[in-house]
């Protein structure tokens, strides 16, 4: 049986190695692990050269980058919508998100919100990648979470079948209809 221990890293394409990583240590924090470069990838044999980038996300979390320049010019799915596919970093508590979104936007990022999903608080930006980001702190409660958590199967299998939001968590969203 699989046992997994945890996600080694994430690995995106980036534009340019240097500037990702520089973006990445001056915005977020993120230490500057290690880089791989090679001319041929290891597990296909292709000759393609790349620069393989790895940042700390902390906790034992790896965000890594690749730079292929002889790929084509990157791009996004445009099919689906940019707020869709994202990379998600927690922070430890509201006044940590608040006092992020402040030093983003004094370095001149665009931040949006911050959005209250009920249990989450975010704020979200965009990388020079274009790849989105979001920082957010958990403000649920236990007893939310495991009603979320009991729920989650009848709303999947409800989705399935009617690919209509259920309504069985709604009460995420009612409490800050209630509040306005």
């Amino acid at each position: 049986m699989i046992q997994l221990q945890q996600i080694h890293h994430v690995a995106y394409r980036c534009k340019d190695a240097k500037e990702t990583m520089e973006w990445y240590r001056r915005m977020l924090n993120m230490k500057f692990l290690l880089a791989i470069s090679e001319d041929r990838v290891p597990s296909t044999g292709a000759e393609d050269p790349y620069m393989h980038i790895f940042l700390d996300a902390g906790g034992g979390n790896i965000l890594a980058f690749f730079e292929l320049p002889q790929s084509p010019p990157m791009g996004r799915d445009t099919n689906t919508p940019e707020w869709v596919q994202h990379i998600a970093f927690e922070l430890a508590d509201e006044q940590a998100l608040l006092d992020a979104m402040d030093e983003l936007r004094s370095k001149g990022v665009e931040v949006l919100g911050p959005t209250d999903h009920g249990i989450i608080r975010s704020i979200y930006f965009f990388d020079p990648n274009g790849h989105r980001l979001e920082l957010t702190c958990r403000t649920g409660t236990s007893e939310q979470l495991q009603l979320l958590e009991a729920v989650a199967p009848l709303m999947l299998e409800e989705w399935s079948l009617t690919r209509k939001a259920p309504r069985h968590a709604a009460w995420l969203h009612q409490q800050q209809e209630d509040q306005t």
